[in-house]
């Protein structure tokens, strides 16, 4: 990167191997030597680099490395580049054309949908409506006898589960990679699926995309959309490219098929110096942008399309490490479009690997590398068709979970402090408690020893797979982490603030329509969530809201976890009588059992709704607010201090999700409940949706818009894509456990026990449990690293 002059370069980089850190070192050299460049001409410097990288506080982190090299080893001004995030580079395009964008900001909304979003929930009642045929043939399923309770069930299945996350699925996916809804229902033609899936996304799309459009809301992926269409134009074009002398991106494995396009168009250097590329390009192939942006009905190109046809130069240093691709089952990154960009730049002799790694410890780094070879390997066992790709040809085969990159340590005298530091004990220990609770009191008992008499020296953290089980340990480690002073920090209990307002909504709408029965489920779904009521089958309970809340004399009589879910919402309606309208928030954050900073944000949130609606004070207008709040994401917990730093403090056990531990190291390293049933999981459907099929209609269409997407020669039918979906599930599982394993310096601990609950929603059912097939694995191959029961009474 160092030495990167102009073209394209690609950088896989392994975890631990100071990517950032290098990119922010390149970004100032290549800053410098822009600075020659106009020195010689005699003019000002007038082209900047452009740093793109995944979030808002990487890109903080990014541009303050660069001023500090620009500073304090250049003795240069801090100028020359701009650091954005991917949408934050779109948006500052389309801002700067708004007659060739369409983004008039001051009347635009911009909006963050999930499945639940009033827009998506409306745009499945108007796809209801206007396809009357085809959402009965989803409401036979595979067989109907058309039971009144049963149909009631099913529609409500349909109409707040199933088709809400089709929709929300496919809308991603399909305009992240520029896909029309024209496109949509053509590729819906090469399929014969008895419910036309894509057919039936491509109108739910469609419906979504007139409702944005009649409210002026915009999401993340219009932005792109926005700033595509400006670089469509000629003269819009040429004067932003004349702004950019390169583009570097960090996390290239983090996106999607519009966000690369972008950073092609906008790297493309048409105007570059004729003998300045003659020079640096003799005797070399360019690779080329896309040259014609992606129009209603036609597809990307695919990786498996040949490389352009040199015309001009890309100035592009893309940055990343697919095997820390771990986004690509909820969001539509796929790391094959980093992967292809490799794979051209490596035909080029622009493929360069970092692949040695200071930050861990030598028997870390040989786990990590054990991991990832076995998976490989146990893929290739089940996967005959898709043999393993060797060092030499590592593209070959876009779909096993790892490209083969193994990390290396750093050579001795490296410059780096403590690099490859010496392990804490055996620098690797793996346990088999006998239950969860087990677990908590090996670990809280290590967690003790490594903080020692000095807490403020090291930092640790636990690495949970999903948010339920750092709640439960959180609430079975506070007393110990209290007793000894180590500071406990639950990354989730923090987050879940955030979710306050959408909270309250949905207790609010409920209380002003009960016999909804999308306002009533919802407001189960949020006592469940909260633990106020057992786990049960809500789409039941939610048929028939009448029945349930005020059954009749004739009823038959309801079960206990019923009667209490029953009772606690009569409890709601009864306050929504008796209290005045400006104390119900309040009221609800009390009944959801809010802790102190969740009632702060609760009281926040009630100020603001009751100053809004002021001058008109009802229950209507407290719902029109709160609905505009949750709708746009507005209303956020203010942050004081940067997110990396207050989670890998230093004298801090912190809880926190595989997921967001991506980028974050600690000096120890916790893994509980490495168990079969979540890593990799199982591909399942829900009880309530079964009557669809063996599938789940959101997966499928997403697996077959990105075979389509890849340039497969057919899209594959249901059978076909639910298995791929399988595959893309298990590999990204797999990518986020080494992802876990590579955060830890001095000492990584991981347990399997042998029970636990089958699901989290209920830790209390305890059965036993088979390990994440690479645990058992782990212990063959580090016999000296297994610890027993024995050796810990000693």
């Amino acid at each position: 990167m160092a030495d990167w002059q102009s073209g394209p370069l690609a950088i896989s980089a392994v975890p631990g191997a100071g990517k950032s850190t290098g990119m922010a070192a390149a970004a100032a050299i290549a800053i410098a030597r822009q600075y020659e460049r106009s020195a010689e001409s005699g003019s000002s410097l007038r082209r900047q680099l452009v740093v793109v990288t995944f979030t808002r506080s990487a890109a903080a982190n990014i541009k303050a490395k660069i001023r500090k090299y620009l500073r304090d080893d250049l003795s240069l001004p801090q100028t020359g580049f701009f650091v954005y995030t991917l949408h934050g580079l779109a948006l500052n395009i389309a801002s700067r054309h708004p007659d060739l964008s369409g983004l008039q900001l001051e009347y635009v909304t911009l909006i963050t949908p999930t499945q639940s979003h009033r827009f998506i929930r409306t745009a499945v009642e108007q796809w209801i409506a206007n396809n009357p045929e085809r959402y009965l043939r989803l409401l036979e399923g595979h067989q109907f006898d058309g039971e009144e309770t049963e149909r009631l069930r099913r529609q409500s299945v349909l109409r707040t589960e199933v088709l809400p996350e089709l929709a929300n699925t496919v809308i991603h996916e399909a305009k992240s990679s520029g896909i029309s809804q024209e496109l949509l229902q053509e590729w819906s033609q090469q399929t014969t699926d008895e419910y036309a899936i894509l057919s039936v996304a491509a109108g739910l799309y469609e419906q979504y995309q007139k409702l944005m459009r009649s409210r002026d809301f915009i999401d993340y992926d219009d932005m792109i959309l926005a700033a595509l269409q400006v670089l469509k134009n000629h003269s819009a074009r040429r004067i932003e490219q004349s702004q950019v002398f390169a583009v570097f991106e960090d996390e290239a494995q983090d996106s999607s098929p519009l966000q690369t396009q972008l950073l092609e168009i906008l790297a493309s250097n048409s105007e570059e110096d004729t003998e300045t590329r003659r020079r640096s390009d003799a005797g070399t192939t360019r690779i080329t942008p896309h040259s014609s942006l992606l129009t209603p009905n036609s597809p990307l190109p695919t990786p498996h399309s040949p490389l352009p046809t040199p015309h001009s130069a890309v100035n592009l240093v893309r940055v990343g490490d697919p095997n820390q691709a771990i986004n690509s089952t909820f969001t539509p990154a796929d790391p094959i479009y980093f992967r292809q960009f490799c794979e051209q730049c490596d035909r080029i002799q622009r493929l360069a690997t970092m692949d040695r790694a200071g930050r861990s410890t030598r028997i870390i780094i040989e786990a990590a590398n054990f991991a990832l070879q076995w998976i490989n390997n146990q893929w290739s066992a089940t996967n005959p068709q898709s043999p393993i790709t060797s060092p030499q040809s590592p593209f070959d085969n876009r779909q096993v979970p790892f490209r083969l990159q193994t990390i290396r340590p750093v050579d001795a005298g490296d410059p780096q402090t403590n690099a490859n530091p010496a392990p804490v004990g055996r620098g690797l220990e793996l346990y088999t408690p006998q239950d969860i609770h087990h677990t908590v009191e090996l670990l809280s008992q290590r967690a003790i020893e490594l903080f020692g008499e000095d807490p403020t020296k090291n930092s640790a953290a636990i690495l949970v797979r999903e948010n339920r089980q750092g709640r439960w340990l959180a609430e079975a480690l506070a007393p110990v982490c209290k007793e000894h002073n180590i500071t406990l920090y639950d990354v989730g209990e923090r987050d879940r603030r955030s979710h306050v307002p959408q909270e309250i909504l949905a207790l609010l709408q409920f209380c002003d329509r009960p016999h909804s029965p999308d306002y009533l489920k919802a407001a189960l779904e949020a006592l469940v969530q909260r633990q106020l009521i057992p786990t049960q089958d809500l789409n039941a309970l939610a048929s028939l809201p009448e029945e349930f809340l005020y059954p009749s004399p004739l009823a038959a009589s309801q079960p206990e976890p019923v009667q209490k879910a029953a009772h606690l919402c009569r409890s709601l309606l009864r306050a929504r009588l008796e209290l005045p309208l400006y104390q119900l928030i309040s009221f609800l954050a009390l009944t959801l059992n809010y802790d102190q900073a969740e009632l702060a944000t609760a009281d926040k949130l009630a100020e603001r709704v009751n100053q809004q609606i002021a001058s008109n004070s009802s229950m209507r207008s407290m719902l029109s607010a709160l609905s505009e709040i949750v709708s746009s994401e507005r209303f956020e917990p203010v942050e004081t201090e940067d997110s990396e730093e207050r989670y890998t403090r230093r004298g801090q056990l912190t809880i926190i999700t595989m997921h967001k531990a991506k980028g974050l190291d600690w000096d120890y390293v916790f893994i509980p409940f490495l168990h079969e049933n979540l890593i990799p999981g199982r591909f399942w459907v829900p009880p309530q949706s079964q009557f669809l099929g063996d599938f789940t209609l959101s997966e499928v269409a997403r697996a077959q818009i990105r075979a389509a997407l890849h340039g497969e020669s057919t899209i594959p039918d249901v059978k076909q894509a639910w298995e791929l979906a399988k595959q893309l599930k298990i590999s990204e599982e797999y990518r986020l456990l080494y992802v876990a394993m590579t955060r830890a310096k001095l000492l990584l601990w991981m347990s399997a026990a042998q029970k636990a609950p089958f699901t989290w929603s209920k830790p209390e059912n305890l059965q036993e449990q088979a390990p994440c097939p690479v645990f058992p694995a782990l212990k063959r191959q580090f016999p000296q690293c297994v610890v027993t029961s024995e050796m810990i009474a000693k």
